[in-house]
């Protein structure tokens, strides 16, 4: 393991940026996120867990958020498990250190959402 990342974050506070700063998931979502988040029934929750784990990942990288927000994308398998792709100088900054995975979890109750992360070398299987 080459790095991990935890956040956690106030479902609430994801609710009011949303409601109230105009262009807030432009800035921060992909494409495939939004359309995800939108899919899920626009649930705060499900934008919250996408924050804390580009937090979570962002302290895997070490070097402080240097890049876009959406240079850090959460996918998702067909089997709806979270999954990690990053861009641009995110992907820079993982390729220099040598991070070819970040594994990724996120979960939520209701008050609060959280993800962790860890970064493996290489594309090695991890289980």
């Amino acid at each position: 393991m080459l790095g991990i990342g935890i956040d956690i974050i106030e479902i609430d506070r994801i609710k009011r940026a949303i409601e109230k700063q105009s262009g807030f998931l432009d800035k921060l979502f992909t494409e495939y996120e939004q359309n995800y988040y939108i899919n899920k029934g626009e649930k705060a929750e499900t934008i919250a867990g996408f924050f804390a784990a580009k937090e979570a990942v962002s302290k895997v990288l070490g070097t402080g958020v240097r890049y876009s927000w959406k240079d850090i994308e959460i996918k998702h398998t067909e089997f709806g498990a979270p999954f990690v792709v990053l861009h641009g100088q995110a992907k820079s900054i993982a390729d220099e250190a040598e991070i070819g995975k970040v594994l990724v979890s996120i979960s939520h109750c209701k008050t609060y959402a959280v993800a962790n992360a860890a970064g493996v070398k290489g594309d090695e299987d991890v289980k």
